[in-house]
């Protein structure tokens, strides 16, 4: 009994100067505020934010907004992420596109000379001819039975020719465009249930 009792003593006692060492470290990095608050860190939060703005060091030459293939794109992101906003170019288009200007791939694309965006846009143009073929976005053409790269306005304008010709032919894919509805043979049991639905009226009481 009384080796229970010691050693609950000397657990009690461990544990309160485990706590005592807890508070102290607690105490030591955090900084009160006047408003009776704490700040982590052992500093006044106002000395972390900068007093001042920042002055912009991207320079007077720099292009907030580049256009390039009738799309505006940001300036602020990096050169491989800024072309992918470009409708038909992905990521590996936009890494041969970059390598063949000699531009680096992570630094602003609103940094890059006119002459580089010329460039840039003339390879953009001429991808069809430069690519091999499995890395094409429109191979066998439905008219001309040959194979392209097709970008900005072009890919939604072929897009949309494509889907009214197979509305005119009245082919399975073209009924379901002309419904609105899901072409590719997903579910339509719970989702994309919009339109004109007539649902269960019920009855109120009384009636």
């Amino acid at each position: 009994m009384n080796n229970s009792l010691n050693i609950s003593c000397a657990c009690n006692q461990t544990l309160q100067s485990f706590l005592s060492v807890i508070y102290k470290y607690t105490l030591s990095i955090l900084t009160p505020t006047s408003q009776g608050g704490f700040i982590t860190g052992g500093s006044n939060l106002a000395d972390k934010k900068p007093t001042k703005k920042q002055e912009d060091d991207k320079g007077e030459n720099f292009k907030y907004i580049v256009r390039m293939a009738n799309t505006d794109i940001n300036g602020e992101k990096p050169a491989i992420v800024a072309l992918t906003s470009i409708k038909g170019v992905g990521n590996r288009v936009a890494q041969y596109a970059i390598k063949q200007v000699n531009y680096p791939a992570n630094k602003m694309i609103g940094h890059i000379s006119d002459e580089d965006q010329e460039k840039l846009v003339q390879i953009l143009g001429e991808l069809s001819n430069n690519l091999p073929e499995w890395m094409l976005n429109r191979q066998k053409d439905f008219e001309s039975g040959d194979d392209f790269h097709i970008v900005s306005t072009d890919l939604d304008m072929i897009t949309r020719d494509d889907i009214n010709r197979m509305r005119m032919i009245r082919c399975y894919k073209g009924v379901r465009h002309e419904g609105s509805h899901k072409v590719r043979g997903q579910r339509t049991r719970s989702n994309g249930r919009k339109g004109l639905t007539l649902g269960v009226s019920k009855k109120k009481p009384g009636e």
